[in-house]
Order: C-alpha cells, then structure tokens, then sequence
C-alpha cells in the first residue's frame, strides 16, 4: 500500500491493472508482525491499502495476503467483514523456526526487532495445515463457511517449501539439484492435484549488487545477469522480467 501511495507506484499499478492482472491487499506498511496490531490499527492497514490501490486506477481488493505469513483471527475477521473473499497468506511447513533462525543469524537484527518477529515464518505445527485450498469458519456467522484460503504451496506429503526464493537458494548449492527439485515439486503437485501458488519477490529477480544490505535474502549471491532460468532455458532474472508484460 504505502508504495501504491506514491506517484511511480500508482502509475506502476495502473500499468498492471491495464494488463489484466488483480490487485491484492498486502498490508500498508508491510510489517510481518499483523498478529501484535490492535484491531483499529489492523483495520487501518486494510483500508489505506485499498485506498491507494483505488486511487491508482484498481478495483477494490477481495485478496490479502500478510507479510512474513501473518495472520490472525482478527485480521481474518476484518477481511471477512471488508468484503474480501480470499486470503492467501499460510505457508503450511514445518520449516518456519529453521527459516527464523536462518534469518535471524543472517539479518543481523536488533533485541526489539528480533521479539517483533519472533512469530516470523510460523511454527512447525503450520505444516498440519492443508497444502491445497480450503474454506475458513466464518467469523461473522458461526456454522457457516467463510473465506476461502489460497495456500503458497509447499511439496504435498514433505511440506518443504518451493517457491522461488527457496530455489534460488539451492540453486547457489547447485544448479542442477535446484532443476530436479522444482521438477520433482510440480510433478508432486500434479499427482497431488494441487494447482501451484508460487511466490515471487522483487528480491528473486535482484542480486547482492541492486539491493546492498539485503544480502541476507535467499539467492542474492547470485548473480541477476547470467544465472540460468528454470523455465526458460538460458536467460537472465532480470531480461526474463523485463521481457515479460
């Protein structure tokens, strides 16, 4: 939201919105600890980010998904409440306190900013959750169904994560063990029946050099120019978006 709110970022969204794709809340200022918000400031999030993607030329968002995989009974409530339809926010692994502690030895973070995050990535008992869609309880009319949850997909039965970050990562160990484990993860998927939702973050298609400070992130050793892409043969993470509508 707060960089739909700005002038490139609103011209940014329209682009986006003209070429056809939906525009989803993901909070306002992007803090991965929704869970320790009040009610009013919650609501304050949700509202702001639908302002400002209206303002740029969207529809109102029926989506969210929380930063850092936060979630709450309230934020669901409130979304539930504000007329949106989905959440895609769970990340249904065991891995998240091994994601924590990597991040956390990495990041280099402060005492304070390190207790803000102590709910970062979710416990082990999120890989009980469903890897494929399904339906929350209503808050609003108990006995009732209520948003529809969207998953990230992580691999069916191992509940390891695949989205590109992770590949990334393993790619900078080796790049052919990265191919066959992004194979082996689709090929899951379909025996599964479970239609992928991969993330992607600005940062997968950056390196060490755009991003200074950031070279905790997964993948950022590589180099944006010349790294060889899963899907498209030989390119570059930068060409391939720009390349891409």
């Amino acid at each position: 939201g707060h960089d739909a709110a700005t002038d490139e970022g609103a011209e940014f969204v329209a682009s986006l919105h003209a070429a056809g794709h939906e525009m989803a809340n993901h909070s306002y200022k992007h803090e991965p600890w929704l869970h320790l918000y009040t009610r009013t400031a919650l609501d304050d999030e949700l509202a702001r980010t639908e302002q400002a993607l209206m303002d740029a030329g969207a529809p109102r968002p029926i989506g969210f998904r929380g930063p850092g995989y936060s979630l709450s009974p309230t934020l669901l409530e409130l979304l539930e409440r504000r007329g949106y339809t989905y959440d895609a926010t769970t990340l249904p692994t065991w891995i998240g306190p091994l994601a924590r502690a990597y991040y956390f030895r990495s990041a280099h973070l402060s005492t304070a900013e390190r207790q803000k995050r102590q709910a970062l990535f979710g416990s082990a008992r999120e890989g009980l959750r469903p890897v494929g869609p399904y339906r929350w309880a209503s808050s609003l009319q108990p006995g009732t169904q209520g948003l529809v949850e969207l998953p990230v997909t992580t691999m069916p039965g191992a509940k390891v994560p695949i989205h590109v970050s992770y590949i990334l990562h393993l790619h900078q160990v080796n790049p052919t063990l990265a191919r066959r484990y992004l194979d082996v993860a689709l090929r899951t998927c379909r025996l599964a029946g479970v239609g992928p939702s991969i993330l992607l973050h600005p940062l997968d298609i950056l390196d060490r050099d755009d991003a200074p400070g950031l070279e905790f992130f997964p993948g950022m050793a590589l180099p944006a120019r010349g790294v060889e892409m899963m899907n498209t043969g030989r390119s570059n993470r930068r060409d391939a978006v720009e390349r891409s509508p």
